[in-house]
């Protein structure tokens, strides 16, 4: 795919092995501009500043790697938006990973520590540092694979540092979601793996909490197929036919991305965790359950 050059002839070849669609560069780059937009504004209402460090930040590099698929889409031979798209994608869905991470501490915090085989400031340290380590990784190889094109030469060394970190990656999201779904299930069989100290009490399944879990679910699902679709991906190879075949792209990870994104547009854990935080009633005082 690459033949040591840093522009590939307009007419005759490509770094992607393929012109990126003109009309699906808009369309995605229109989504994740509103969903952005959206996603600011949401973390600005609710006062979830952690929120502009993980969706918000996922949704802009998402736009910086579809606006340059999009500057591709008129020359795919150029090298600059080729390494500017392959950074940005690659590393785009960490941040939202992180997001997750932070909802399911906050489900454990409202439904109760008791089921959770790990306390959520434990989950929080634990799979924070896996995402960093993962994003790390990824950027090193991105780096090196987006170095190689405008060098000219060969990126396959860079993409096998890229797969050692999205594998990586996809099993964190593995042990994430074996580990939520046990606390979920030990909850709703009421069977804890320690007994509740203190004031700490089994927290009320509420309609909004129920949403959450469900918007998270899917979330993680997408997220899954995505990294799952990249691991694929990135063993074939540069020049193997899943990176050559844009349609591939389009739906396992443009789309997968915006599926992850858009849902927690609508189903926001500002709100939804500020409409479910309960009050007890302890004496004559109020204790505020986070």
């Amino acid at each position: 795919m690459f033949n040591h050059q840093t522009r590939a002839p307009e007419e005759t070849a490509s770094f992607y092995g393929y012109t990126p669609d003109r009309a699906i560069c808009i369309i995605f780059l229109s989504l994740f501009s509103v969903s952005t937009i959206v996603h600011v504004a949401q973390a600005i209402a609710y006062r979830t500043w952690w929120w502009l460090g993980t969706a918000v930040l996922c949704g802009v590099l998402e736009i910086l790697g579809w606006s340059a698929r999009l500057w591709s889409s008129f020359n795919p031979g150029l090298k600059d938006p080729f390494a500017m798209q392959l950074t940005c994608t690659i590393l785009a869905p960490t941040p939202l990973l992180a997001a997750n991470f932070v909802i399911l501490e906050k489900l454990i915090q409202q439904l109760g520590t008791g089921y959770s085989r790990l306390s959520p400031r434990a989950y929080m340290i634990l799979f924070s540092t896996c995402d960093v380590l993962s994003l790390v990784v990824q950027a090193f190889g991105g780096g090196l694979a987006s170095s190689a094109v405008s060098n000219g030469t060969d990126p396959e060394k860079g993409g096998h540092i890229m797969l050692i970190g999205v594998a990586f990656q996809l099993a964190v999201i593995t042990l994430y979601s074996i580990l939520g779904i046990e606390f979920l299930a030990r909850y709703l069989i009421n069977t804890p793996i320690r007994n509740h100290g203190g004031d700490q009490k089994r927290g009320d399944l509420t309609l909004n909490l129920k949403l959450m879990i469900a918007a998270l679910a899917f979330s993680t699902i997408c997220l899954f197929i995505r990294a799952e679709y990249r691991v694929i991906e990135l063993e074939d190879g540069w020049g193997g036919r899943i990176i050559t075949t844009e349609v591939y792209f389009n739906v396992l990870d443009g789309a997968m991305i915006t599926l992850a994104i858009y849902v927690v547009n609508v189903f926001h854990p500002g709100r939804i965790f500020r409409h479910t935080r309960e009050r007890r009633v302890v004496g004559p005082s109020y204790i505020t359950m986070s």
